[in-house]
């Protein structure tokens, strides 16, 4: 494998991912802001029967994640062949799910909130106006592949404060050693 050279290190999209109530809106609008680049929340992505059923406290299946996440990776696209960066958060729990937003994208790097569920449980608990309920939390769990080292994420302790959390991000994508992209 090739190491790229600091200067290739940044990549064109960041893809932000982790269990819901992890932070990755909290994330990905304090690194955007940091970077000068444009932020989407994956929310923002779903069909209204997806936001009916989180809302009503039904977990969401395969099938109704394909079409959200093939609007994501199109996104993703966008920004691609535009040539602009792009940050997009996502809960992306699955390995298959990266699949859809990673392969073929070299150019796109994977930070992964990793927190405990008690943590996030609790954070979940004090938010308000979110369509996802904490109930659906431990689904979120019981679904979660963390990524592998194949994927190389960039892993970011959610105990962190947001400003550190960014940091941290900063600093690894600085740092020497291997990316696949």
């Amino acid at each position: 494998m090739i190491e790229p050279t600091p200067a290739a290190r940044m990549p064109t999209a960041i893809l932000v991912m982790g269990v819901s109530g992890s932070g990755k809106s909290t994330a990905g609008e304090n690194l955007a802001q940091e970077l000068g680049w444009p932020f989407r929340d994956a929310d923002s992505f779903h069909p209204s029967a997806n936001v009916a059923k989180m809302s009503a406290g039904i977990a969401l299946t395969d099938e109704d994640r394909w079409p959200w996440l093939a609007a994501i990776a199109a996104w993703i696209d966008e920004r691609r062949s535009s040539g602009a960066p792009g940050i997009v958060s996502c809960s992306a729990l699955k390995r298959a799910y990266r699949r859809v937003l990673l392969d073929g994208r070299p150019d796109v790097r994977l930070v992964y909130l990793q927190g405990d569920q008690p943590l996030i449980a609790g954070r979940m608990g004090r938010r308000t106006g979110h369509f996802m309920p904490p109930t659906l939390l431990a689904s979120q769990f019981a679904a979660l592949e963390e990524p592998a080292a194949d994927e190389w994420p960039i892993i970011v302790p959610i105990e962190l404060s947001p400003r550190r959390i960014v940091e941290h991000i900063l600093a690894s994508m600085a740092q020497a050693g291997p990316w696949a992209g």
